[in-house]
């Protein structure tokens, strides 16, 4: 498997690989493109939004600044709402259904890093030229959803449709259609061992 396809079937990868490096140069500098533009630039916006997300409806409309990570691996159903500060680290697909608002400040985040430190630092190949272990899980957003300021989804989560994320949440865990979901609950839920390895535990990809 390219390193590509290892990224996007939610396996260890290498994210210094070229063909990944350069898409993701490309997605940042089409992303300070859009920030560096005007409500009223709209020929220029929608020209740069074809460009980085060229999975999202043309009706969709981002407030800016925004940040995206491929762009390229991120989906957008019509009608689509995002305002200031969006961020959307699409390292593993990441769908969005249609009629979705967002409010300002959201972020969806599909990398995961290993929990042991021995697996998350950075690594030395025999040429000197430096990698990491990173994995990814997807994101999807069901239809007709309201996402309220300062939430956050993590990888490997699904928001079905119909629901409202109240403001500050920080949504870990699949949230059922038709839902009204809140909360950030940060807390030790255990000790991180030698059992956390990810090398250890091919099940997970």
């Amino acid at each position: 498997m390219t390193e590509q396809e290892k990224m996007l079937a939610g396996k260890i990868y290498d994210p210094s690989d070229p063909i990944l490096q350069k898409q993701q140069h490309n997605a940042h500098r089409l992303s300070k493109l859009y920030n560096d533009t005007f409500d009223e630039d709209t020929e220029e916006r929608a020209k740069i939004i074809a460009e980085l997300l060229p999975k999202a409806d043309e009706s969709i409309y981002l407030q800016g600044p925004i940040f995206f990570d491929y762009g390229i691996y991120t989906t957008i159903g019509d009608h689509f709402y995002g305002n200031a500060n969006l961020s959307i680290l699409d390292d593993c697909p990441v769908t969005i259904g249609s009629n979705v608002m967002f409010g300002p400040n959201i972020t969806l985040a599909t990398p995961m890093h290993p929990f042991r430190y021995q697996d998350r630092n950075i690594k030395q190949r025999a040429d000197g030229s430096e990698y990491d272990d990173e994995y990814a899980k997807p994101i999807h957003i069901g239809n007709n959803c309201w996402l309220a300021s300062n939430v956050v989804v993590v990888g490997g989560v699904t928001i079905g449709d119909g629901c409202v994320i109240g403001a500050g949440s920080v949504v870990t865990r699949d949230i059922p259609a038709n839902s009204l979901a809140v909360g950030n609950l940060c807390r030790v839920l255990r000790k991180i061992t030698d059992d956390d390895d990810i090398h250890l535990k091919p099940e997970l990809f």
